[in-house]
């Protein structure tokens, strides 16, 4: 292929990952490239290959049948990797190891209990609560489901609730986590689709969250009178709650130090995520002292490896976005929504994230189909964080949709119970979720107001 065949063309806007393209190919060998890369990829995921494996693999492939070089795939595997804003993902998985393993999770537990165990079902309350506190710090559903998960769901098992209720609210009460700000997936969209604040993302997460957590605790509320799930009888003195309050008063102030110099501009989110590495270790190590320095490189090696799968999707998933992009797909998929209309092409996406989110993890999910949507839907007048948002719930939401349901496969064996039996029960918890989904997708104010009053929207 000549230098000449290659032009400066943006075909999918807001897609970061692409720079120069090849001219666009002939409909017949385009529809077959697009049909190659789909066909192989849905083969892969189907035997169980990776998703990183599968996306470069399917890439690959589609690059066979075009005239392309292959030093293209390093270069877009690195090039998909060589972005600045990802230096921060491995320190706020770093500073939530830290905070999941130094006495953090049960002072935060203990709080939530304390607040609100005199309450009917009170302990599954508490739950939610602690995700909502543990949600600020971390930002990771799995990690909120295995830390907290591995404290509440036996606790709640002695005190008379059953099981799968225990299991499937500890899952349900996780997906506040990536919404919450910090979130990783956060992270991950504003790579994935350029122009879009991290800042203005976390900020949008704020009253989502919340609603959510809120939901959740009403439908637990709810629950826990039909089924007669226990409240705390003894009474809790103010003492007790200020003693309480003091003991988790360190881990509660840690969002405001993660946070607070992202949304008022003070540092970047990597900065801000090194800043609470370093607070992190100090009130661990210093303060509750429930880490050695012996326990710090298991630390080191789990956050590089965690760091070291996401970076191999992302630069993998780069060579399947670029063929995408060399195929239109974005304009394809314009032309057929555009006769939906504004409401009708949330809808549309919805469906489309809430099913792709039955067999695939969220972060391969924000990295394929987030650029291509993104351009759609500011084409028709949506907000770019607005839009981000909507994709960040339906992401979270597919952590408990079975069959994949990742965070199910976690609080499954902690509860002692089948897949089958969390999957039954997390059916409330997981409508309850999507009844969120809808009012963030059409009352934008619900995710936009934060944003707004923080400059980040005009």
């Amino acid at each position: 292929m000549n230098s000449e065949d290659f032009i400066p063309v943006k075909i999918v806007p807001g897609n970061r990952f692409i720079s120069a393209l090849p001219a666009p190919l002939e409909r017949t060998e385009g529809n077959m490239i697009l049909t190659t890369l789909i066909v192989i990829l849905v083969i892969m995921l189907l035997i169980g290959t990776p998703i990183s494996i599968a996306l470069g693999i399917s890439g690959l492939g589609a690059i066979l049948l075009m005239d392309v070089p292959f030093v293209v795939v390093p270069q877009k595997i690195f090039t998909g990797m060589n972005i600045f804003p990802l230096l921060c993902l491995p320190f706020f998985i770093l500073a939530g190891e830290l905070m999941g393993h130094g006495g953090l999770t049960k002072r935060l537990l203990d709080f939530a209990v304390i607040c609100l165990g005199k309450i009917r079902g009170g302990l599954s309350l508490a739950n939610v609560m602690a995700s909502m506190l543990f949600g600020g710090i971390t930002g990771a559903a799995a990690a909120d489901a295995s830390a907290l998960g591995s404290i509440e769901i036996p606790m709640m098992k002695e005190n008379g609730y059953d099981a799968p209720f225990s299991a499937a609210i500890t899952a349900a009460s996780s997906c506040i986590g990536p919404i919450i700000p910090p979130s990783l997936p956060v992270v991950i969209y504003a790579m994935a689709v350029s122009g879009v604040s991290i800042g203005g993302l976390f900020a949008a997460g704020m009253i989502p969250g919340i609603i959510v957590g809120l939901a959740l605790m009403g439908t637990c509320y709810i629950m826990s009178i039909k089924r007669g799930y226990p409240k705390r009888e003894h009474k809790v003195s103010l003492r007790d709650f200020f003693v309480s309050a003091k003991d988790a008063f360190l881990a509660l102030l840690t969002p405001v130090i993660i946070l607070g110099p992202i949304l008022f501009g003070i540092a970047t989110p990597t900065e801000a995520a090194s800043i609470a590495v370093v607070y992190a270790f100090i009130i661990t190590f210093f303060v509750y002292k429930e880490i050695k320095l012996s326990d710090l490189p298991p630390m080191f090696v789990r956050a590089g490896a965690i760091t070291a799968v996401v970076m191999i999707i992302i630069g993998c998933s780069n060579i399947f976005g670029w063929v995408v992009a060399i195929e239109q797909v974005a304009m394809k998929l314009e032309t057929a929504v555009k006769p939906l209309g504004y409401y009708g092409f949330i809808l549309a996406v919805n469906v489309i994230f809430l099913i792709v989110g039955t067999f695939m993890d969220l972060n391969p999910s924000i990295i394929i189909l987030a650029p291509v949507f993104a351009p759609i839907a500011a084409n028709l007048g949506m907000e770019p964080i607005h839009f981000g948002m909507i994709v960040i719930i339906n992401t979270v939401i597919g952590l408990i949709t079975p069959p994949l349901g990742q965070n199910l496969f976690i609080v499954a064996p902690l509860a002692r119970i089948t897949f089958e039996e969390v999957t039954k029960a997390i059916v409330i918890f997981l409508g309850v979720e999507i009844g969120v989904l809808l009012l963030v997708s059409y009352v934008p104010i619900v995710s936009l107001w934060v944003p707004r009053l923080l400059g980040y929207v005009k």
